[in-house]
């Protein structure tokens, strides 16, 4: 079967991606190669294949090795982002809101050159007004938890066009949570 140059560049890539998250989950794991790939039940010449991209695993044997590594394979649903602009300022909306690990969603952040505890509710809602208003793709991504947002949406001080292009994503929200206004 022949593949085009895009296929194996794309191919590629995937390959480097899980490699990254082989060695990733090894580390975390606290273990070297000769060690997961014992418990996983593969060689470790061919963890290390996985590993430098040079050989991709099948679904089973991915999540067999992340299991031995104390992961799981998960499925996580891609979020991509619309430009908007609001008098000359471009601001960014999410497809969808998305949960942050508890430290991330409640832990320190430096925006602007500013420091805000997101554990403090206004320290939170100052940051997340910046952020809605200001914030780029990867920074929403880092810093914006989508639970945390819709409880503290009506207390956000936003532009009203920033505000109503986030509103079908908290009222989306609210409504999957059966929450009514």
């Amino acid at each position: 079967m022949v593949s085009s140059p895009m296929e194996a560049a794309h191919a590629a890539f995937w390959a480097k991606r899980g490699g990254l998250l082989f060695r990733q989950a090894r580390h975390a794991a606290s273990m070297n190669q000769r060690l997961l790939a014992s418990v996983s039940g593969t060689s470790r010449t061919t963890l290390s294949a996985y590993e430098h991209g040079r050989k991709s695993p099948t679904l089973e044997t991915a999540g067999r090795i992340l299991d031995a590594a104390g992961f799981r394979l998960a499925l996580e649903a891609k979020i991509e982002f619309a430009a908007r602009v609001s008098e000359r300022r471009t601001f960014y909306v999410p497809s969808r809101l998305r949960r942050l690990p508890v430290g991330a969603a409640l832990g320190v952040v430096r925006l602007r050159e500013r420091v805000y505890d997101l554990a403090d509710r206004g320290a939170r809602r100052a940051a997340y007004t910046l952020l809605l208003c200001e914030g780029g793709p990867q920074e929403l991504l880092d810093h914006v938890d989508g639970v945390l947002l819709v409880e503290l949406w009506d207390e956000l001080a936003l532009p009203a066009v920033i505000r109503a292009e986030w509103e079908p994503l908290v009222e989306e929200a609210r409504h999957e949570a059966g929450v009514i206004n």
